[in-house]
């Protein structure tokens, strides 16, 4: 069983899913170097275009353990009679531990902490995930609680718990498809009463080769929150060391 625990992790750099994580972690003393595009749609009273950069460099610490670093997180905004431009959101610091593995045990687990700082923002991120591999079929599933304080002093506080889900059949060596899903709970000031609740849901390819990766998203929104976006493509392209 080790052996085939050590082929799983081999490829633990290549994403078949954007908005999950998956439960394998990169085996020690790799590196791998990841740029995560998002472009999202909202329309409404007034159109606004969105585009978040995230750089990573991901390593390989133990066979169970890895830690993501991302020194540059950027956003441009484009909205309708309002201020446009780029603007720098911080950088974050990522830890996964992995449990157990999606292929020998009954469910891979894994579990994944992120620390976020920049100006006027303080940000965790709490991350459960499970995943199992049935032959060439990913199912993946993530619970994911996000507290976040914002503002001069920090003195602003919401809080979101997100369940997404995802599957990806691999058609050929090189190539995967599938679907992945999101359903938000969203807590301005740790509160509810205004019950946000957001679904989205949309297909996802993953191209795979050699040492590189490319994988796209799109989801579409299928509630009506008036200020969620109605459009979203996410974009991670990777390459292992």
């Amino acid at each position: 069983m080790s052996g085939i625990f050590l082929v799983t992790s081999s490829f633990a750099g290549d994403r078949h899913f954007t908005y999950l994580y998956e439960a394998p972690t990169s085996p020690p003393g790799s590196i791998d170097l990841e740029s995560t595009i998002t472009w999202a749609r909202t329309t409404g009273a007034a159109r606004l275009d969105e585009v978040d950069i995230r750089g990573e460099v991901e390593i390989g610490v133990t066979d169970r353990f890895q830690i993501g670093l991302y020194p540059l997180d950027w956003n441009y905004r484009h909205a309708d009679n309002a201020e446009n431009g780029f603007n720098y959101d911080g950088g974050a610091v990522e830890l996964i531990y992995n449990l157990t593995n999606p292929v020998v045990d009954p469910v891979g687990i894994s579990l994944y902490e992120e620390i976020k700082g920049g100006d006027r923002l303080f940000e965790l991120e709490s991350k459960l995930i499970a995943q199992k591999n049935f032959g060439p079929l990913i199912v993946d599933y993530n619970a994911t609680l996000e507290t976040k304080w914002i503002g001069n002093g920090l003195g602003e506080s919401e809080a979101e718990f997100q369940q997404a889900f995802g599957a990806s059949y691999e058609i050929a060596p090189r190539i995967s498809a599938g679907v992945e899903m999101l359903h938000e709970f969203l807590f301005p000031q740790w509160r509810d009463r205004e019950k946000i609740r957001n679904f989205f849901i949309g297909p996802n390819v993953a191209i795979r080769h050699g040492r590189w990766f490319v994988t796209v998203t799109a989801l579409a929104q299928a509630t009506k929150t008036a200020d969620e976006p109605d459009l979203q493509v996410r974009t991670i392209f990777g390459f292992g060391f």
